[in-house]
């Protein structure tokens, strides 16, 4: 998932409009837990942890005690604009 070369930008209004639906908006609301993010992103919640031990999550969520806390926009802003290989 580089977002690299393949052309793949998404528009605010594009990362947005699947949550406006009540079931997706209320299942993954605007704040993420590391649960709901990996659910988003269909991949196991170790890996959200990686990333964001890798700083590659940088600028999508902050940790609040010792949990972490992901902005649902910007994780996928992040995933499928910018990549999470680019440093």
């Amino acid at each position: 998932m580089s977002g690299r070369g393949d052309g793949l930008k998404l528009t605010p209004t594009e990362l947005s409009a699947p949550f406006m639906n009540t079931e997706w908006g209320t299942k993954f609301p605007p704040v993420l837990t590391v649960d709901q993010a990996a659910e988003l992103l269909q991949v196991p919640k170790g890996t959200i942890y990686d990333w964001s031990s890798r700083d590659r999550l940088r600028g999508c969520g902050r940790r609040v005690g010792k949990h972490l806390r992901i902005f649902r926009d910007r994780l996928l802003q992040k995933v499928f604009n910018e990549g999470l290989n680019h440093e």
